[in-house]
This record gives structure tokens, C-alpha cells and sequence, in this order.
């Protein structure tokens, strides 16, 4: 791998990563390729501290929980999804999403979504500044495609899969193997929606997901070099809405996440610890130690456990007030913050935004930064 080359791998991996400098000196912080799979890209779920396996169905659950599209009420829908990065230092650098679901029939639902994360543009130069002409301009990106088929199995659960194309072009022109990485995962999900009961003087009801998503294969940049785990993420869930009366209802829903990635190992040189790296093993290893390889034991595998609260507000289903809290261990990544978020609905037409404030020490990519998302009913219901 050029020097070049290995740059801005590091420098992706840098601007994408929630692990910090330090606390990857400090502690044993999980790593993984194509961290941009991670990034709430809809502002409804952004809006309620990064969760969604478990809340209501919407246009965006190809990316949280597949599984949510048997209980939609609408035919089909399509989503489209914008959240500038690192938007206090540059202006290019975004992640794209549009998402599409259709449902076939009362039982059958397909959904597919393509998104797109920006590097923004990297112009080459000379030693003094000046512009390489004959090089021009690099803009490195990484996406996926995805396509997934549920089943409602019965009036109260569903299941659904999901295959993903994912593809990592971070190299530069100048380098001697140009070409991009690629690789592919899998989703299984799971959906449990109940039926309503009392709760005092107000109706409730109980749902439940599951989420195992980017099952496959690590990531190679170079024929023989370097691979890196995707990043194969676990996440269960649950949510309690809340009927006060026929124009209100609220929902409170907590989301647990851990990513099946292999906790990195200790690489020394000359008898000194220089660092961590992941293992050498394959990801269907990886998914299966990630749950007992911590050194530390029980305590440091739960504090690689990442835990979000998320509330929501609706009014009449056409104005939704949110808010949510994401936590992570001070070990592994720091990420701590406060969310807020709105919602607007026009005839076929819906609006979302959402605002990220960081609560932690480290500064979050995010903070301070508006995502917007919006959804079209195309029509037909069930």
C-alpha cells in the first residue's frame, strides 16, 4: 500500500471513526472499515439518540430493521436523506440516503436504498503549494447498495433479510492499484409488534426488534495487504407507545448496540506495545469471539455495549416533537450526546430534522449539526 494511498485510508478512517486519539492510546477502542455504515443517516431516528430497531415503521428501516416494513400501513414510499460531516471544518464532506419499500401484498414487503458517503474533494499539490494540474482533483467515496425481502409471519411478527453491496473507493490516482475495495454483508432482522392493553386510563402497546446487520467478509485494499472487519453490529430493542387520546400519543423506546467486531490485540515491537490492531481471524470467527475475547473479562465486554433512550411526541400523525440520549463507554469511544428533532407532515409529503449536542469531553463529528430527511407517500395503503 503507497504512502499516499495509506493516507488517506487513515484520514477516512480519522474523520468517520467515534474513537479518539487518545482513548486509542488508552484503551482497547473497536475499529472497523467503512465506519460510515454506523451514521444514523435519517433525521427521525437521529432526532430520538441514534435508535430505531424498534420503533414504528417508516420509510428509513432498511437501515434500522427490515422487518418493520410488514406493519406499514402505506403501499409504498420513498425516502431521501441529507447530514453534512464534520460541518464546522468543511463543506464537502455529506452522507447521502434514498431508501424505496414496496408492499407487495398484505404479507409481503421488498425495500432497497442506496447510500453515499462524500470525502469531498482533494486537490493536488506540489511541495510549494501549488496546484498539480495534470493530477486535478480526487474525490473519494464509499457507498452501498442494498436490497431486503420481509414476511409478516403473523398478525403480530415479522422477519426479514437483506443483501448489501458494499464498495470503499479511498485511493488516489496516483496510485499503483487504483481500483476500489469491496465487499458484502448480510442483515437478518426481527419485528414483534403486540397488541394494545390498558395501561390506567390510556391504551399502550408493546413492540420489540432485533437487528444483525453486515454479516460478511472483511475488506481488502490490496491483493495480499491489509484487511479490515466491516462492521458487523448487533442490536436489540424495545418501545412502549402510549394512545393518551384520539389526536396524542407518545412513544418511549431504548435500544442496546454491540458490534461482532473481535476486540483489537496488543502488537509490540522490540518488546514495547506500539498499539493495537485487529486480529488476523475470519469475521465468522470475529462474530463469535467479539462476545468474550475483551482482556479485561465480563466488565470490558459490557462496557463495549452502547445504550440509547429515544421519546417522541406525535400529534394527529402530522406534527412530532423527539428527543433521546446515546451513551457509550468513556473506553470505547466516548460518545455521549443529546438529541432533538421535529417532524412536519404536508399532504403526501413529510419533513424531519434533527440537531446533535454533544454532552462528552470529545468532539462529535455531528455536533451542532442539522440532518434532514424527507419521505413521499406514493400512494396505495393497507
Amino acid at each position: 500500500m503507497s504512502l499516499k494511498k495509506t493516507y488517506i485510508l487513515l484520514v477516512s478512517l480519522a474523520l468517520m471513526s467515534t474513537s479518539l486519539l487518545k482513548a486509542q492510546q488508552d484503551s482497547r477502542v473497536i475499529t472497523t472499515g467503512v465506519p460510515f455504515l454506523l451514521i444514523t443517516s435519517d433525521a427521525r431516528s437521529a432526532g430520538m439518540g441514534d435508535l430505531g430497531v424498534a420503533t414504528s415503521v417508516d420509510v428509513f428501516s432498511q437501515q434500522w430493521n427490515p422487518a418493520k416494513y410488514g406493519f406499514s400501513s402505506k403501499e409504498k414510499a420513498v425516502g431521501v436523506s441529507y447530514t453534512p460531516y464534520l460541518s464546522k471544518l468543511v463543506n464537502d464532506i455529506f452522507l447521502g440516503n434514498i431508501t424505496y419499500f414496496n408492499k407487495v401484498n398484505d404479507r409481503s414487503v421488498w425495500a432497497t436504498s442506496l447510500k453515499y458517503f462524500s470525502l469531498g474533494e482533494i486537490q493536488f499539490n506540489d511541495l510549494i503549494g501549488n496546484n498539480i494540474v495534470q493530477q486535478g482533483i480526487e474525490r473519494p467515496n464509499e457507498l452501498t447498495l442494498d436490497v431486503s425481502y420481509g414476511l409478516l409471519l403473523s398478525e403480530n411478527f415479522s422477519l426479514a433479510i437483506a443483501l448489501r453491496y458494499i464498495r470503499s473507493d479511498l485511493k488516489l490516482s496516483t496510485d499503483l492499484d487504483a481500483s476500489a475495495a469491496s465487499s458484502f454483508g448480510v442483515d437478518i432482522a426481527g419485528f414483534y409488534e403486540g397488541n394494545s392493553f390498558d395501561l390506567g386510563a390510556n391504551t399502550a402497546f408493546m413492540r420489540y426488534g432485533f437487528n444483525i446487520s453486515n454479516i460478511g467478509p472483511r475488506l481488502r485494499y490490496d491483493q495480499g495487504g491489509e484487511t479490515n472487519f466491516i462492521p458487523t453490529n448487533l442490536r436489540v430493542g424495545t418501545g412502549l407507545n402510549l394512545l393518551l387520546d384520539t389526536s396524542n400519543q407518545v412513544s418511549f423506546n431504548l435500544e442496546f448496540n454491540k458490534l461482532l467486531v473481535p476486540s483489537p490485540v496488543e502488537v509490540y515491537s522490540n518488546g514495547e506495545l506500539r498499539g493495537y490492531a485487529q486480529p488476523d481471524i475470519s469475521f465468522l470467527s470475529g462474530i463469535f469471539t467479539s462476545f468474550s475475547d475483551a482482556p479485561d473479562g465480563l466488565s470490558e465486554e459490557l462496557s463495549e455495549i452502547t445504550w440509547a433512550l429515544g421519546v417522541e411526541y406525535l400529534f394527529e400523525n402530522a406534527f412530532a416533537v423527539r428527543t433521546g440520549y446515546f451513551n457509550e463507554s468513556l473506553d470505547k469511544g466516548s460518545r455521549r450526546f443529546l438529541t432533538f428533532g421535529t417532524g412536519f407532515v404536508f399532504d403526501f409529503t413529510s419533513v424531519d430534522i434533527s440537531y446533535l449536542l454533544s454532552t462528552s469531553k470529545i468532539r462529535n463529528p455531528l455536533e451542532n449539526t442539522l440532518r434532514f430527511s424527507l419521505t413521499f407517500d406514493l400512494g396505495g395503503s393497507y
